[in-house]
């Protein structure tokens, strides 16, 4: 994009943002909801398609500009980004990476536009850090394919109009070459949507478990057709590659916000007649904060750029996604100990900002499977003993 277009669109995702999202979050935190009129704007303004190609609607952003992009949005509640970052994503991802020509040309424009919803339905109740042991299985019987199985933690999955399933297709290949992905719509016969999960935090944002049970779909479900089948794992590991880079910019988002937090609430607040601020202890807190922050921005940056030219895609989107998962953490911690009891208290924004941050250990691959890809990238054979 030119860089006047996309400082303006920076310009306009920041006000968006700032002006009508923060003042909702408390909101959406109580009510789990977001509301529909924050859903038509992020339509209009085209935020379900920012990482899709240009030639199927969508803004088709570099991952540079995409950080960028995240920072911004990772200024309020995570479930803003949720609502439209499967289908710019992991979901949207898995046909860029592995459809037809047909299928990016049915799906893809209509993704980008966000008049559908797409879920990526990879993780099961024993396949989570590590989904090449996912059990869910398709057979083909006639023209059709048979799906049986369950998912579990599916984002967006009550509102999804497609699921993009990974199931095992070969039952005697290796664990990562016997996986397939098929296009499921919404509404299909024997696909149930369980209630949504009730989270510890990232209110606003729905997941659930997704059941299969005898779901026929044609052929042409599979995705890359011919040529995709049992292609499926490796479909999902560039796609998840792009993701960990994606969350890692939106978490960066969250600890700017949270030393704005930090830093307003230690410039207002009195205690023995004194602002904390000018405790040396509350100011090393802090400068803590700044520093994690200005470490995890500067390393998602040069993840993306290697990203985008294509020289690591695999140890550095491992590495930013391990570091920025932790390095919000500690920054919401501190936010929390500085606020003292007030960060303990519901509808203060650290203590909800402290839920939220949680999460990011875990998902997109917790910071243990982190630790384990980036030290057998550089230990080769060593790493095997």
């Amino acid at each position: 994009m030119d860089a006047a277009d996309f400082s303006a669109v920076l310009s306009e995702v920041r006000r968006f943002v700032r002006d009508r999202v923060v003042p909702l979050e408390a909101e959406i935190d109580e009510k789990d909801e977001m509301p529909a009129d924050i859903r038509e704007a992020a339509k209009k303004m085209g935020l379900f398609g920012f990482a899709l190609p240009e030639e199927y609607g969508g803004l088709g952003l570099s991952m540079f500009e995409e950080a960028q992009l995240m920072f911004e949005l990772g200024y309020t509640t995570p479930s803003l980004r949720s609502m439209f970052g499967t289908n710019n994503g992991i979901a949207g991802h898995v046909l860029m990476v592995g459809g037809t020509e047909e299928q990016k040309a049915h799906w893809l424009p209509r993704i980008a536009s966000g008049d559908v919803l797409a879920s990526f339905a990879l993780t099961e109740p024993e396949a989570g850090s590590d989904p090449s042991t996912l059990t869910t299985r398709a057979h083909l019987d006639g023209d059709e394919w048979v799906i049986n199985g369950a998912k579990r933690y599916i984002t967006n999955a009550p509102l999804a109009d497609v699921f993009m399933v990974f199931a095992r297709t070969d039952p005697d290949a290796p664990r990562t070459r016997g996986i397939s992905t098929f296009l499921v719509p919404a509404g299909t016969p024997g696909l149930t949507v369980a209630p949504k999960d009730h989270k510890m935090g990232q209110f606003g944002a729905w997941t659930a478990d997704v059941f299969f049970d005898d779901v026929r779909v044609p052929v042409s479900a599979l995705v890359g057709g011919d040529a995709g089948l049992n292609r499926g794992f490796a479909t999902a590991m560039g796609c998840i590659a792009h993701g960990r880079v994606h969350i890692s910019a939106l978490m960066v988002g969250m600890a700017e916000r949270l030393v704005d937090e930090s830093v307003g609430y230690a410039s207002t607040r009195k205690q023995s007649g004194k602002l904390i601020g000018s405790f040396q202890l509350v100011q090393g807190l802090i400068a803590d904060s700044q520093t994690d922050y200005y470490a995890g921005r500067a390393t998602v940056l040069e993840a993306a750029r290697a990203f985008d030219a294509g020289t690591d895609t695999k140890i550095g989107p491992s590495c930013t996604k391990y570091f920025a998962s932790e390095m919000v953490w500690r920054v919401a911690d501190r936010a929390v100990q500085i606020h003292g009891g007030a960060g303990y208290m519901r509808g203060v924004a650290v203590e909800r900002f402290y839920r939220d941050a949680r999460l990011f250990r875990i998902y997109e691959g917790t910071s243990q499977i982190q630790q384990v890809i980036i030290a057998k990238a550089l230990l080769g054979e060593a790493a095997r003993g």
